[in-house]
């Protein structure tokens, strides 16, 4: 197995490895490695997302919805103080789903273009 696949499963939760593992099963080495450059590169570690819903409640709302692609929500999120604080306490205690969700949309936005690259 690669090391870097074993170091970067590493850093992964668990149902994100998962979904990773199911999505690589059918890339060759080089494709594997391409992904998982790219994948480290582009995901967000929950713990990131979870300080960042943290600053909401310190007057800089909205920064884990910008980190997540969320443009519109993190600015309404900024102007309203994080909807008057209440769509930060349920961001906080939706962090690791919010994450994950984002997470494997990056993972299948990479695959699509693997597989575009590779059927050039």
């Amino acid at each position: 197995m690669n090391p870097n696949f074993v170091m970067m499963m590493a850093n992964l939760e668990p149902e994100e490895a998962i979904f990773v593992q199911s999505i690589m099963k059918d890339l060759d080495e080089p494709q594997q490695q391409q992904f998982l450059a790219m994948y480290q590169n582009k995901r967000r570690d929950t713990t990131l997302i979870l300080i960042t819903t943290l600053m909401g409640f310190f007057g800089f709302a909205g920064i884990q919805r910008f980190l997540t692609d969320r443009i519109g929500m993190g600015i309404l999120y900024f102007f309203t103080g994080g909807l008057c604080l209440i769509g930060t306490i349920v961001d906080l205690v939706n962090y690791k789903s919010m994450t994950l969700e984002y997470n494997r949309q990056v993972a299948a936005e990479i695959l699509t273009t693997l597989k575009l690259w590779n059927n050039r």
